[in-house]
């Protein structure tokens, strides 16, 4: 029996090693795909951060280009109501408007017309 062992043993010894590169290598394996995926994760989390610094930078533009909106929508509500005030203005006291023709619906004025009483607004 104790050559059984020792037959036992030379086994062993035998399977061992090829058992340990079997490891070795499962390990490296191991070690390699971790790698692998903490460098994919990086580039991952890379990726992330440009795209949300992307995002923010145009939402910045869009918040800047909102404002310069705002303030023309603004600006031009002023001037309608700068304009409207005029022509409420012209048409009470231009005697045009009350000629035969502005009855009929032709129309009387023309462009090149000016009156004195109006002041100009220089845009």
């Amino acid at each position: 029996m104790a050559q059984d062992s020792d037959s036992s043993d030379s086994s062993y010894s035998r399977y061992q090693p090829s058992s340990g590169r079997q490891e070795n290598f499962e390990e490296t394996k191991k070690v390699m795909r971790r790698e692998k995926n903490r460098l994919a994760a990086q580039k991952s989390r890379q990726r992330q951060t440009l795209k949300a610094d992307t995002l923010h930078e145009e939402s910045e533009q869009l918040e800047k280009e909102n404002a310069a909106l705002r303030k023309e929508i603004k600006q031009l509500n002023e001037d309608l109501s700068y304009f409207g005030t005029v022509l409420k203005s012209h048409e009470s006291l231009c005697s045009v408007m009350s000629s035969p023709g502005a009855e009929m619906g032709y129309p009387t004025h023309s462009f090149q017309q000016t009156h004195a009483s109006i002041p100009r607004l220089h845009l």
